[in-house]
């Protein structure tokens, strides 16, 4: 998270200087900032120099908002069930593209057709005229840009490649917006970056309704030069961090995401967006109607909120990428990328620690689940990866059953697995970074995406076909994503790029088999590395055998006594069948058990409807009654710990699935241990303990305490989680926090692995 005090530091000893602009321009535009005592210069055209920074002291409170903006997002806080950290997005989305990469005006009125003919993808609230959120992803329109900046301003800008767009929502209050400018000057001309010109969006918000207005942001776009001192890095790559440096310094004055937001800043694309309806987006927006507005890919989307608070900044595309359907598994991804902030070194971008510690939060928890995807994105992208790459490194195929794949992509997702868990869900989601434009669908291909390609090098790639107006005789190729497959368009080759090819690009690239066989580790060694078979207990623990008579021990026997309790030996059915036999032999055959199964938290109705089902026939018992017992939380009896946490998946449109009978797309493979940097890729990465499912027996288990495997040095420290009962509820706590200490003291011990026992 970021550190208050080693910013503001920088901010008390900063005197940096504005170098002056080259030659361009004739005269100041109406859109330059006045930025009078917020350490920062009058951005003016390239003629005229700019006057010293002057240097600005924030208050020691100055991590407090000091002034109330109008923010743009009415997204209420957290409270009782609501969490706007569960919110997300299900939507339509698409493409429309030229491969010769020659910029034309009808990429972009059949994106803006696209669009509109995609508006039942989208939603709008109570009000039919306030949208979820619509926009469009395209490349720099260079001739535009400087057509309107020459009729507007008398500005000449560079060569395109030379300078930048940030596209920007800010406040409505002028003070504020005057002063986020200023902040956002002074940090981009201490990297060496040069402020060449603000140019104020027109806008249009007749169509839009009431609640749209009430939160509508001012739109601005910031020119300024795309390169700055750090010259060992690409363009885009510089320009990242100087966002990810603004968005700091803001959050130390109490500007957040709500007040200041980037839709994009890049030398290769730009992104028009809002709080609109797919139909108001060339309304709200003017500059989309113009002719000379042209583009040689163009990415829309218009936004279905899923249970969740429309707002201007969570509108799409986001700054790489546009997304129809859910990550369902966001808090685990969430979570588990905040544990990583703490190992990241970013080695591609030349950064010291406290320099890297503006760029997190790299997932925002503010963020839907679509714009955390995208931050982790940006981040693996401009730190050296190819964004093909990093696709499948996110969003990976089923590869784990499958005994076609050649054994190189295997290996490749095998490896990558070990750096990161998938971004799970059904998924259509469309890429570009300016080079590549791309789409992908999850492992399930639970969202759909057709594509076709002309004679003439137009594709047109969308969440379903009819959207743009296509002669059946210029037809060359059409088509649909297969779960898995990244549908790719490489614009300096001006090609398509097959999956076939494309993946085996990558997974050829390394030697994932070798660096595999060299460092993982299976459970298999563990075991077999142990000094005892059966492991160590804990000390003052007796083993489980002389609290439990014997045949109550393990699965198999509880499953032997249940099947005397039934009568039967081996079967096979639905689950549903009856034996006949005398329900005073079934109660005494239970009663021999009932003391574990009520300390492990079995109810009579688990039992009934569905464990002597399942023993007398080998099958899961079949049933359509839903399940209407209180939640755990809400609940006035006992509940085990296991019962607090639940799969978070989307009920309505997924079906359930497990690694049994959906063992082609599903798996419970893992990799567990400590983990690297995920921005770099060496082999120690694959230096983790593999586990074919996350559930161990008492031998695996009692190796895992014990282990002593000489290539790893790992260590395993066991924490003992109980507290004596006698304390009641109020020792719960205390118990936690102890666990906790005792945890985060291990780490600093050396252990590798940590056991709640």
């Amino acid at each position: 998270m970021l550190r208050g005090a080693h910013l503001q530091q920088g901010l008390r000893s900063e005197t940096a200087q504005r170098a002056a602009l080259p030659a361009g321009s004739l005269r100041p535009g109406p859109g330059s900032s006045q930025c009078n005592g917020y350490g920062s210069s009058k951005s003016v055209g390239g003629g005229l120099l700019p006057r010293p920074y002057q240097h600005h002291r924030f208050s020691e409170h100055s991590a407090e908002r000091d002034v109330k903006t109008e923010a743009h997002s009415a997204i209420p806080p957290a409270k009782g069930l609501f969490d706007p950290a569960n919110d997300k997005d299900a939507c339509g989305v698409g493409f429309v593209a030229q491969l010769s990469k020659g910029a034309s005006r009808a990429v972009v009125t059949d994106a803006l057709k696209m669009l509109a003919r995609m508006s039942h993808r989208g939603a709008c609230g109570c009000e039919e005229n306030t949208g979820d959120g619509a926009g469009m992803l395209c490349a720099m329109p260079d001739s535009f840009f400087s057509s309107v900046l020459m009729d507007e301003q008398s500005f000449r800008l560079p060569p395109i490649g030379e300078y930048a767009v940030g596209q920007a929502f800010l406040p409505r209050d002028e003070a504020q917006r005057t002063k986020a400018k200023c902040i956002m000057e002074r940090v981009a001309a201490k990297l060496g970056h040069d402020s060449l010109t603000w140019r104020s969006v027109p806008t249009n918000n007749r169509s839009l309704g009431k609640s749209a207005v009430a939160v509508e942001p001012i739109v601005e776009q910031w020119f300024l030069s795309s390169r700055g001192i750090k010259e060992a890095l690409d363009t885009e790559q510089q320009l990242f961090i100087l966002r990810k440096f603004i968005e700091a310094e803001l959050a130390l004055v109490g500007m957040g995401e709500d007040d200041v937001y980037f839709c994009s800043l890049s030398s290769a694309t730009v992104v028009y967006k809002g709080q609109l309806t797919p139909e108001q987006v060339p309304e709200y927006y003017p500059d989309l109607q113009r002719p000379d507005f042209r583009s040689y890919m163009a990415l829309v989307h218009s936004r279905f909120s899923t249970n969740t608070f429309p707002s201007w900044n969570r509108a799409q595309p986001m700054r790489l990428l546009g997304h129809n359907g859910e990550i369902n598994t966001l808090r685990g991804n969430r979570n588990w990328m905040t544990a990583r902030e703490g190992v990241v070194a970013c080695e591609a971008l030349g950064l010291d620690k406290q320099d890297l510690e503006k760029l997190e939060p790299v997932v925002p928890e503010w963020q839907s689940d679509s714009g955390a995807f995208d931050g982790l994105l940006e981040l693996l992208t401009r730190c050296g990866r190819d964004i093909p790459e990093v696709m499948m490194m996110l969003i990976p195929e089923a590869w784990q059953n499958d005994a076609l794949m050649p054994q190189e992509k295997k290996d490749f997702y095998r490896f990558h697995s070990s750096l990161m868990e998938p971004w799970d869900g059904p998924a259509l989601v469309t890429f570009t970074d300016g080079r590549y434009l791309g789409a992908t669908l999850d492992r399930n291909g639970l969202r759909p995406g057709r594509y076709y390609i002309t004679h003439s090098g137009r594709v047109i790639m969308a969440s379903e076909v009819g959207v743009v107006d296509v002669a059946a005789e210029d037809v060359a190729r059409k088509g649909r994503l297969m779960p898995g497959n990244i549908f790719l368009l490489d614009f300096d080759e001006h090609r398509l790029v097959e999956d076939k090819e494309l993946k085996a690009r990558y997974a050829t690239r390394r030697p994932y088999s070798e660096w595999l066989a060299q460092n993982t580790v299976s459970l298999a060694d563990v075991v077999n590395t142990a000094p005892t078979a059966m492991g160590v207990p804990l000390l003052g623990v007796p083993p489980v055998s002389t609290v439990h008579p014997p045949a109550a021990v393990g699965a198999a026997a509880v499953a032997a006594t249940i099947k005397k309790a039934v009568g039967i030996s081996n079967g096979a059915g639905n689950g549903n069948g009856k034996n006949g036999k005398d329900p005073m032999q079934e109660e005494d055959a239970l009663l021999s058990i009932l003391q574990p199964l009520k300390a492990f938290g079995y109810t009579r109705e688990s039992l009934e409807m569905l464990m002597l089902p399942m023993a007398a026939s080998g099958a899961e018992a079949l049933g359509s009654m839903g399940n209407d017992a209180p939640l755990a939380a809400m609940s006035d009896r006992p509940r085990l710990p296991f019962e607090y946490f639940k799969q978070l998946f989307a009920q309505v449109t997924n079906p359930a699935i497990d690694p049994f009978r959906e063992a082609v797309v599903t798996s419970l493979r893992c990799f567990i241990g400590p983990e690297g940097d995920i921005t770099t890729t060496v082999p120690q990465h694959a230096r983790r303990l593999e586990l074919m499912q996350p559930i161990l027996s008492l031998k695996e288990m009692g190796a895992m305490k014990v282990m002593n495997i000489r290539t790893t040095k790992w260590k395993t420290k066991v924490i003992d989680t109980t507290f004596d009962a006698a304390a009641g509820p109020a020792g719960l706590l205390p118990a936690l926090q102890a666990v906790q200490a005792q945890a985060a003291a291990a780490i600093g011990e050396g252990f590798s692995f940590i056991c709640l026992s």
